[in-house]
């Protein structure tokens, strides 16, 4: 039998593959890049924050003695070199007016607008200013609307420069602290125009005032015989010009008047409700009436009766006929029924409305807060913030900052300001900051520190000196800065918020 001899001939023959080892050699090179991988992003320690996008934004600043305008970059828009404090009326519309040839013994001057670009706008109208209004001692101005001056007399236009009240006013002005109430003033009578230029209430009154802090309940208005009605919103006489005065009181569609000297309470038919018994009317809130007799306050009802005696030092109405009540210079909560719902042994008290919730502050100078239900549920905490638009309380407890929403459920930064970058974290008696991921973006080597604010910026501190970060976490100004005497912390870029809170400034 011939047999043919393989040997020698190695390479003719094709070998088989070892699946098993080839996957194995596969996994452990992978494993191995996975590795290499990590270790380069633990080196480089890449930043996974982005910044914040926001809408432009302008702040007033001081420097040097002068006035100038930045963006929420901290750009200059205008250059701090004019003597007189730049008004912006709108913060997010590069709309910026200038006073100058001031003279204080007279008490005139002149005024010009223009735009971010430094062009001077509106130039047909003189004497452009904002219509100013004032709310617990901070500046505010009526949007979309601006006051100008032509041969003495006064107009509005809008922003765009439209007429939308013509120049025959001798005065215009704001009601203070109430919105969208524009007083104007012709032939020694008062008027009343919205934030739009329409007229409200006609100039032939001596006395315009807002029946209550929401201009939606209408106002009071006095004539020439020196007796007062109330108009609402919507042009409606609601009660003719007959009293001789109305208490800036208003509830379940009543009124409180004085005719013919008669202190008394009636619908906005003139149907007398209550008539007498009482000294002034605190407020009304439903059924109820709180009311002073002889320099106390206690609850009748609408028959007069007696609900609550009047031993209290103040009342006020909380939610679910409850009230806030002060009896021997300290506040605590009753009912209806005049039982004691929280001891009298706070120093302050008010209501959080949005949340139905009552802040307290006792005699240590910390706060509680207090549920529906009368349980503390909050105490020996410092609030630094109640942003009741968002829903939320920012508080400081044992020198950390929490978050709770109005169910008091405790929530994170990350929850509440979801728009952020940046977030506090707290190590080793620290401050540093981490992402929306819970990444570290910022070593814990401060000694306090802010949370970020709107336009991306953390105000930082170390060895008594303040700086900024950016909303990437990288240094824009390195603690500098001594604020010790300023009663807020904020910046924009490296400008500081100025130490009079009710100008919104910002100074460096």
């Amino acid at each position: 039998m011939n047999r043919v001899s393989n040997k020698g001939n190695h390479y003719n023959v094709e070998p088989k593959l070892n699946i098993k080892k080839v996957i194995t050699t596969i996994i452990v090179l992978l494993a191995i890049i996975m590795v290499i991988i990590s270790i380069k992003s633990a080196l480089t320690k890449k930043v996974t924050t982005k910044n914040i996008s926001v809408q432009t934004t302008y702040f007033t600043v001081f420097s040097n003695d002068k006035w100038g305008v930045i963006d929420n970059e901290g750009k200059n828009v205008i250059n701090p070199e004019y003597d007189e404090m730049i008004i912006i009326p709108d913060k997010n519309k590069d709309i910026f007016i200038c006073t100058y040839n001031v003279n204080y013994e007279t008490g005139t001057y002149n005024t010009k607008v223009i735009n971010s670009k430094g062009e001077e706008i509106l130039l047909g109208y003189n004497n452009v200013e904002p219509i100013e209004n004032n709310t617990q001692n901070k500046i505010w101005y009526e949007s979309e609307v601006l006051k100008y001056e032509s041969d003495g007399k006064f107009g509005l236009i809008d922003y765009d420069g439209k007429v939308i009240l013509a120049p025959e006013y001798d005065n215009i002005y704001a009601m203070q602290g109430i919105e969208k109430s524009i007083i104007v003033e012709k032939d020694s009578k008062k008027g009343l125009v919205n934030s739009i230029g329409e007229t409200i209430i006609e100039p032939i009154y001596t006395e315009i005032s807002s029946l209550t802090d929401n201009y939606s309940n209408g106002y009071i208005v006095k004539d020439e015989n020196n007796k007062y009605g109330v108009i609402n919103p919507d042009k409606k006489v609601v009660l003719e010009n007959k009293y001789d005065s109305i208490d800036h009181v208003y509830g379940s569609n009543m009124y409180v008047v004085t005719e013919v000297g008669v202190h008394k309470i009636i619908t906005a038919t003139g149907e007398s409700v209550l008539e007498g018994g009482f000294d002034n009317v605190v407020s009304i809130d439903g059924e109820y009436i709180v009311a002073e007799k002889a320099g106390k306050y206690g609850i009748i009802d609408k028959t007069g009766t007696d609900i609550v005696p009047a031993d209290y030092e103040s009342l006020s109405y909380c939610y679910d006929n409850n009230y806030i009540a002060k009896k021997d210079g300290k506040f605590g909560i009753i009912g209806i029924d005049n039982s004691v719902k929280i001891d009298f042994k706070y120093i302050t008290m008010s209501l959080i409305k949005n949340g139905n919730l009552i802040q307290a502050d006792n005699e240590q100078y910390t706060t509680e807060i207090i549920n529906k239900n009368f349980d503390v549920v909050l105490s020996n905490i410092i609030i630094s913030e109640i942003n009741e638009d968002k829903g939320y309380l920012r508080v400081r407890s044992n020198d950390e900052y929490k978050y709770y929403n109005f169910n008091l459920e405790e929530k994170t930064a990350k929850e509440v300001l979801p728009t952020r970058t940046l977030f506090l974290y707290k190590e080793n008696g620290k401050y540093g900051y981490e992402n929306n991921n819970g990444e570290k973006i910022v070593d814990a080597i401060y000694d306090d520190a802010k949370e970020q604010n709107e336009y991306g910026y953390c105000a930082v501190k170390k060895d008594g000196l303040w700086g900024v970060l950016k909303s990437d976490g990288a240094v824009l100004l390195k603690p500098s800065v001594n604020l010790n005497d300023y009663l807020y912390i904020d910046f924009i870029a490296d400008w500081y918020m100025y130490n009079d809170l009710s100008l919104n400034v910002y100074t460096k």
